[in-house]
Parts: C-alpha cells; sequence; structure tokens
C-alpha cells in the first residue's frame, strides 16, 4: 500500500494562520451520508488522519491503517502525527486554513472548545445508520463525548492519571508502598526520603502541569471552571497557594528537577528520568505506562498509585476518556472517516496490534479478546483502572472554551514560570492567575 508520511514537527506554518485559528468558524452541520469524489486520478479515497502521542503509539497506529487499507483498498490513508504541543498548534493551523484531517484526535480538555468553533460534525447520523456500531460499548463510555447531546467524539480508552513508583528504589531506599488515599504531606515527605537516601530525584514529572491544578480542586469537590465558562470555578486559593509552595520547597531541594530542566526535557514519556534509574517516583496517565516500561526495558518493577491529594479531600482521581477520534467538520470523507473509526474500536485484530495503548478499551468484546494476550505493563494498565473505578471523583465537565488561551498565555508565562523562578510569590502568582483567568474566559465566552 501506498503511504504519505507527513511529520508534523517539521510543519509549522505562518503566524497570521495561528492567530487567525483563534476566531470562531461557523457551526458544524451533521456529516453528509456521502463523501466527495476521490481526489486522485486513480480513483481512490485519500483520507487523512491526525493524532499525538509517543513512537509507541505511532508504529501501532500505523499497523493498524495498513490493516484497514487492506480491507479497503479503494482507501489510501494518509496518517500525520506530532508530538502534544506540536500537535495543537498544527492542528490550530489547519483548521484557520480549511485543511484539517478527516480524522483528528482529540482530548476531553478541549473538546467544548472545538465543538464551540464549529471546527467538529456530529457523528449520530452514523450511529443511526450502522457505520458507527456501538453494541458493545456502554452509554458511559460514550458519554464524555456528546455536548447538547450530540457524540462529537469516540472514546479510544479508558484512562486516569497514576503516580508509577520504581518499586526496588522505594525497597533500596527502606520505605513502604503508600497508601493509596495519600496526600500531598505524604508525597512530599516520599519524595524527599527517597531523594536523600538515594541521591537520585525523587520525582520527575511536571508538578505544575495545569492538571494538578485541575485535581487539587476535583478532590475538594470543586472545579477550576464556573457553569458558563466565564471564570474560575472556586474562591479560595489557599490550596492552590500550598502546593505551588510544596512543588517549590521539592524544586529548591534538589528532590525534583528545576522548571528550567523540565522545560528542556521536553516532557516525553520515553525520556522521563524513571526510565534510566534517575528518579524514583513520576507520573503519567495510565494508557502512557505502555510506552513507559517499554522505554524502561526489561527486568523493571513499577507500582501504579492513584495521585496525591490535599489533606481531607476525596480522590484526586476521575475516570477519562483517554481521548476521542473525532470527524472534522472540515471532512472530505466522513462516511470513510466513521467507518475507519468503527474498525479502530470494534476490530479484535486490529486492537491485538493496538494492545490498548491508548487505554482500556471501550468495547466489551475486544477487552474480552485482549485479556488473555495482555503482557505485564497492560495488565498492571488494566487491573489500575479495575482498583479505582469505584472510588474516583466524577468526571468534570470538559474545559472552558478560552482554556487553551489561559493556559498558554496566563497559566505558563504569568503565574507559574515566573513563580518557579523565584520572580513572584505564591500569594502573587495565584493573584494573577484569578485575576487574568476572569478576564480571558470571559472574552472567550462571548
Amino acid at each position: 500500500m501506498r503511504h504519505k508520511f507527513w511529520l508534523l514537527l517539521a510543519v509549522l506554518t505562518t503566524i497570521a494562520l495561528v492567530f487567525a485559528a483563534c476566531a470562531p468558524a461557523a457551526p458544524a452541520a451533521a456529516p453528509e451520508a456521502a463523501s466527495q469524489p476521490a481526489a486522485g486520478g486513480d480513483g481512490k479515497i485519500e483520507l487523512r488522519i491526525a493524532w499525538w502521542g509517543s513512537q509507541n503509539r505511532h508504529d501501532r497506529t500505523i499497523a493498524v491503517i495498513e490493516q484497514f487499507e487492506q480491507l479497503h483498498p479503494n482507501i489510501d490513508i494518509v496518517y500525520e502525527f506530532a508530538g502534544w504541543g506540536d500537535y495543537w498548534t498544527l492542528m490550530s493551523t489547519q483548521a484557520a486554513g480549511g485543511n484539517l484531517a478527516d480524522i483528528m484526535q482529540q482530548d476531553y480538555a478541549r473538546l467544548e472548545e472545538w465543538v464551540s468553533r464549529g471546527l467538529l460534525a456530529p457523528l449520530d447520523d452514523f450511529v443511526a445508520d450502522g457505520t458507527l456500531n456501538f453494541a458493545n460499548v456502554s452509554e458511559s463510555s460514550l458519554a464524555g463525548g456528546r455536548l447538547g447531546g450530540k457524540l462529537y467524539g469516540v472514546n479510544l480508552g479508558t484512562n486516569s492519571m497514576t503516580i508509577v513508583i520504581d518499586a526496588d528504589k522505594l525497597a533500596e531506599a527502606g520505605l513502604e508502598t503508600p497508601n493509596p488515599d495519600w496526600t500531598f504531606d505524604e508525597f512530599e515527605r516520599v519524595a524527599t526520603e527517597l531523594h536523600e537516601k538515594l541521591g537520585i530525584y525523587g520525582f520527575t514529572g511536571n508538578l505544575t502541569n495545569e492538571q494538578l491544578w485541575k485535581n487539587i480542586y476535583l478532590s475538594l469537590g470543586q472545579w477550576v471552571y464556573n457553569e458558563d465558562g466565564t471564570g474560575l470555578g472556586y474562591e479560595d486559593d489557599q490550596p492552590f497557594i500550598d502546593y505551588l509552595k510544596m512543588v517549590k520547597r521539592l524544586q529548591d531541594a534538589g528532590v525534583t528537577q528545576s522548571r528550567e530542566q523540565e522545560i528542556a526535557a521536553g516532557g516525553s514519556v520515553e525520556t522521563d528520568l524513571i526510565v534510566t534509574g534517575q528518579s524514583a517516583m513520576t507520573y503519567v496517565w495510565s494508557n502512557q505506562i505502555v510506552a513507559l516500561t517499554s522505554a524502561a526495558g526489561e527486568g523493571r518493577n513499577f507500582i501504579l498509585l492513584p495521585m496525591p491529594r490535599p489533606a481531607g479531600g476525596a480522590s484526586a482521581n476521575y475516570l477519562k476518556p483517554s481521548m476521542f477520534f473525532s470527524i472534522t467538520s472540515q471532512a472530505r470523507h466522513p462516511k470513510e472517516a466513521a467507518m475507519f473509526i468503527d474498525f479502530f474500536t470494534n476490530n479484535v485484530d486490529a486492537n491485538k496490534v493496538l494492545m490498548a495503548e491508548r487505554g482500556v478499551p471501550v468495547s466489551s468484546e475486544v477487552r474480552a479478546a485482549l485479556e488473555p494476550l495482555l503482557d505485564a505493563p497492560q495488565k498492571m494498565m488494566f487491573d489500575y483502572i479495575a482498583s479505582i473505578e469505584s472510588s474516583v471523583s466524577p468526571i468534570p465537565p470538559p474545559d472552558a472554551p478560552g482554556h487553551a488561551d489561559l493556559i498558554n498565555n496566563v497559566y505558563w508565562p504569568l503565574v507559574i514560570d515566573p513563580f518557579m523562578f523565584g520572580q513572584q510569590s505564591a500569594e502573587d502568582a495565584v493573584r494573577i492567575l484569578r485575576e487574568e483567568a476572569n478576564i480571558v474566559l470571559a472574552a472567550a465566552a462571548r
């Protein structure tokens, strides 16, 4: 089969297009039942798909694409992929130019924003005509992809955040495995003792990532955004102030990497220092444990624990659709796009290649077929999700439409980086977050 390979890291186009991506688009119409004619003269339909992820994900996804092409020789799939940050920059640029792929990998946190901009098409007509078959998929597994009663994303796997602990390092330091309901105080103590006793980082992984900010307020029964997305959803800033002070203490004591080192490292799972034994703990999304253990190699022993929480808080975890496949409103071949998503969801042979790399599959038939084939990392992921599903907090709403603007233009440059580089106090950082967030979010909601 002929393939076109687009390395997205090399394709960042004009600044004008990036700025234009912020402009709202017209609401998406339901996809037409028939696709447009194939662009090529050979009678083939050229279907485009884009995703982010690790090299492990790329290899598995490409192999499934080849399976699908063998079953549908009239369809030639052009695939595009990148790391997380570059992916969203490029997708926004393509959206502004009216050149989005037919299928894009989509994130729960960004789903509402992309729907509000009219960039995703509802999938309900394809469910109704049987192109998308969810007979073996529970409604709870689909619910995260619904907005306003319409389905905009098909869940590619159930997922949750997890702290990964090197069990051998823990034993070497003479420490017991923390309890699953551990607090930030306990987390700080364990990370510090690992560092002091072993002379390595007690923890790697970006503790200032906005997901940890979200986890704090989720644990406290609140959410970071208010119901209409026009401002912050909590009144008490002290929990976040206390958290930032802990993170700074850990950085200044050498228990964690410095912010400068985190930026230089780039945040790849494969390059996390736990892989090389230079760190004893990190955090990942549970589906990433496959890539992490693959990079770490044979003979490594890891423990998965839920995320730490504020004292007195409930679980800081929730069960999240790891990611979605969505059909864009700019798709040239929506019918064939739906066919591919159905294949990805329901085909057992395809999922034997994917092996739950994106999370625990939503199809009960696929899960049953994979169970006997799971290797240790995959079984660890399945077992972890099963162990926390009865105690997690409810899934929060998708992020407000202004989320990406807030994170890119306020959270990192005005709040986190000045604080971590010692240029402002935690109190000032959190005050700026509140002031600027309410401005940005209110503007985006208009």
